[in-house]
């Protein structure tokens, strides 16, 4: 019981310090891991494949153990546990940083704003207009909240903290390595495709949890044939899921023609057609994902609690 106040204590550590700039990131010294597992991986004498597995299940399986480990430690694992668990947690960043943009944008400040929205989101937003960058925040603010907060909640409540890095740990090594370019198709192919096992529930507890959300805020109700038909056609197996969830809720389109890294892409179209995000749209898309996020982490809680119940009265 006293394990499970740890998942609670994180979501309101990480909505109310967000991510304190000063503050040292575990996410941090992963990255720099991986560049040093580049660097063997790419002078291996294996398939960059299987290269890329052994680097993917390496890692992960490491830095949970060290967190494991850690958290295990007399009179400090709590404390250890509680921090590595808020730490890997950004929910209340993504939203201070997407309303930070919504601000610039209300404000008319669209080269502040594009330099914004560059640290949320992978795509080139030099050329992005007004409606482009409401688009792309929009897009950035629903997906990553499976990737930001509902992903490594999930792996927190159901494997703590340990579980929540591993997880982590792939996410961050998807983000760096899991690109169809000619650089990382074969080394990050590994990487790509164990975040989208891992995320593959999260993501539908995203989706599902918006359109909860959605109704209590007095939004319309998303049909499920119409939810799961829309997410089917992005590329990814689980980014559409919660896109399309806020983009059929709140009545507005995600996707379209997009630059990633120079090169133009056409995302397939989510929502309806010729509705673009206002102000108003974008701050219903913050409250709605505020609230289900909230959702998730109590409805995880319960799950889990009820779980350990049972088990103890068999």
């Amino acid at each position: 019981m006293l394990w499970l106040t740890i998942p609670l204590l994180a979501a309101a550590l990480d909505l109310w310090l967000k991510d304190p700039p000063n503050w040292p990131h575990p996410v941090r010294l992963v990255g720099w891991l991986l560049d040093r597992l580049e660097r063997l991986a790419r002078f291996s004498p294996l398939p960059p494949r299987l290269a890329g597995l052994l680097c993917v299940l390496g890692l992960a399986l490491g830095v949970g153990l060290a967190i494991q480990l850690i958290a295990s430690l007399p009179i400090l694992g709590w404390l250890s546990a509680l921090y590595f668990s808020f730490a890997g947690l950004a929910l209340g960043g993504l939203l201070q940083e997407g309303r930070r943009v919504a601000r610039l944008l209300h404000e008319q400040d669209i080269e502040a704003a594009r330099a914004a929205l560059s640290g949320l989101v992978s795509r080139d937003v030099d050329q992005l207009d007004e409606n482009g960058i409401r688009r792309a925040l929009a897009e950035t603010i629903s997906e990553n909240l499976n990737d930001a907060f509902t992903a490594p909640f999930f792996y927190l409540v159901c494997l703590g903290p340990a579980g929540l890095w591993a997880y982590k740990t792939v996410s961050t090594m998807d983000s760096m390595w899991g690109y169809k370019t000619p650089r990382w198709r074969e080394l990050g192919w590994a990487a790509a495709r164990t975040d989208d096992l891992l995320a593959f529930l999260p993501a539908r507890l995203t989706a599902l949890a918006l359109t909860i959300a959605a109704r209590l805020l007095g939004h319309p109700a998303v049909r499920l044939p119409e939810l799961r038909h829309a997410a089917g056609q992005t590329e990814s197996p689980n980014a559409g899921w919660p896109m399309a969830a806020a983009a059929l809720t709140l009545r507005a389109g995600m996707g379209g023609p997009t630059r990633y890294f120079g090169q133009a892409k056409v995302k397939p179209w989510l929502g309806p057609e010729g509705q673009t995000w206002t102000d108003q749209k974008l701050n219903d898309l913050f409250r709605l994902t505020l609230l289900a996020g909230l959702g998730v982490c109590v409805g995880l809680v319960l799950m889990a609690l009820f779980m350990m119940l049972a088990f103890s009265v068999l």
